[in-house]
Parts: structure tokens; C-alpha cells; sequence
């Protein structure tokens, strides 16, 4: 991953990313796990998925590999090895795994779609799985987040923000069915299953929904100056709820896709 992409606040991530662990714990229930299996989490960010996978492996392990050194380093002092010797964290580049041919399963959530070069993944992980070894993926898919992408561009676009986002690139890539199609057989893989699903990112009011923005948005607001950093938030925050307002119960709603791929060792 570019270096950006490591800049994570890992304490004000673990406080706004109840979206994320909803997913997760659902993706992990797909696993059916017997709980001898090793597993890889790719992008275990604070640390807390990967946990909840050891707790579910009695005689098992867990390795959790983030490109954040604050993320491994929140990881690691919350899930010491003393107490999880079933656990471990390691920072490492999910493009670029060196890692022994150890594992039954490759998993990870919420992540991929950081990532560029999915077939290097794919490449790596394939590297790292034993024979019969498996794969269970879920990433940001094709037309994610869709409309808080057009209030954010229209937002930048003004003669208030323009300047600060010359020459700028997204930092997120959301790829659709047919590329795990075309890069699973070519990696080593034999599909099972790969769809896009439709989520609902909720967040309990707006104050939320700012954390959300404010601890994954850091790529946009890394091009601003500190202290006008939280008035670009308010903005698009601001601008987002005018266009899609609370619910009944004072809850914001987002529309997300969710690429989620599930293919075995060839």
C-alpha cells in the first residue's frame, strides 16, 4: 500500500468502525470453522477481528498482518502474546506477503479495496496456503459508497477546496465480478462463490458519521491544513445529510457494496 495509506489513527478507527465489525462477524460465521485451522487475516487494522478468529481456534492460530504500524502497534498492546499464544501480529504489505507456507485459510475484510495490485494478493496469498487452503474475502465492491462519493467530489470542486486537491487520485479501488474471474484461475484458485452485496453502513447520528469520515477519509483530508480539516468534514457531512437525512431513530444510512469472493487452492 502507498504510504497514505498507513496514516491511521488506530484508537479513533477502533471508536467508529461498528460498520466494519458488523460485516466482519457475519463474513467469519461463513467460515464454519472446526477450530484446528491457521489463518491469515489480511488487514487486521486494531486488532479485534483477528482476536474474536483466535478465541474460535482452541488449536488453531492466527496471524494478522496490517501495512499501519500504529494498527500492529494497537494490536499487539491490546492482544499481547502472553495472553493470546495463539495469536500474532505482523506489519506487512498485503501486496507484497512474505510469509511461509502455513496457512489453511486467507481472510480478510474491509480492506482489499486499499489495494491496487489485487492479483500480487492473490499471488502472495496463493505462496502462503497449504494444499486444500481457501480463501474468503470482502472488500469494498464496484459502486460502493456511490453517494457520499458524488456530495465529497462536489464538495472539492469548490473554489473553497479546489486548489488543495490538484492532481489528486482516489486511494480506493472497487473492482466488480468479472475481475476475480479472470484473476482467481490465473493466481492459483478455483472460484466458488463471487458476488457484489448490497449493504447499509448506519451510524448513530451525525457525530458518528464524522468519526466514520474523519478516521477513512484521511487520504482527502491529509491534503488540508490541520486546522481547516474539520470544516472540510462538517461540510461534506453537512452537505450529505441535507441530500440523505436521519431515519425515525436519528440513525444516518449509506448505501455500500461489498465484493466478496470465496475460491479454493487449485
Amino acid at each position: 500500500m502507498e504510504a497514505n495509506r498507513q496514516n491511521w489513527d488506530a484508537e479513533d478507527y477502533a471508536r467508529n468502525s461498528s460498520a466494519q465489525l458488523e460485516w466482519a462477524t457475519e463474513l467469519m460465521a461463513k467460515l464454519a470453522l472446526k477450530g484446528d485451522e491457521a489463518i491469515l487475516d489480511i488487514g487486521c487494522g486494531d486488532g479485534k477481528i483477528t482476536a474474536e478468529l483466535a478465541r474460535h481456534l482452541p488449536r488453531g492460530m492466527v496471524v494478522g498482518i496490517d501495512a499501519s504500524p500504529a494498527m500492529v502497534s494497537t494490536s499487539r498492546t491490546r492482544f499481547p502474546p502472553e495472553k493470546n499464544p495463539n495469536l500474532r501480529f505482523r506489519q506487512m504489505d498485503a501486496a507484497r506477503l512474505e510469509l511461509p507456507e502455513e496457512f489453511d485459510i486467507a481472510f480478510s475484510t474491509s480492506v482489499l479495496h486499499w489495494v491496487r495490485d489485487h492479483r500480487a494478493v492473490l499471488q502472495g496469498v496463493r505462496r502462503c496456503l497449504r494444499p486444500g487452503g481457501r480463501i474468503l474475502l470482502q472488500m469494498g465492491g464496484r459502486g460502493n459508497a456511490e453517494e457520499m462519493f458524488s456530495v465529497v467530489h462536489d464538495v472539492i470542486r469548490s473554489p473553497s477546496w479546489h486548489d488543495a486537491f490538484v492532481g489528486f487520485e482516489s486511494p480506493w479501488h472497487f473492482y466488480g465480478v468479472e475481475d476475480y474471474q479472470t484473476w482467481l484461475p490465473k493466481c492459483g484458485f478455483t472460484p466458488v462463490r463471487i458476488e457484489l452485496i448490497p449493504k447499509d453502513m448506519r451510524h448513530d447520528g451525525r457525530a458518528q458519521l464524522k468519526g466514520w469520515m474523519r478516521t477513512t477519509w484521511f487520504p482527502y483530508t491529509d491534503r488540508i491544513p490541520i486546522e481547516r480539516r474539520e470544516m472540510f468534514e462538517d461540510e461534506a457531512v453537512e452537505k450529505y445529510l441535507r441530500v440523505y437525512p436521519v431515519d425515525e431513530q436519528g440513525r444516518t444510512h449509506m448505501k455500500m457494496v461489498r465484493l466478496e469472493v470465496e475460491a479454493v487452492v487449485t
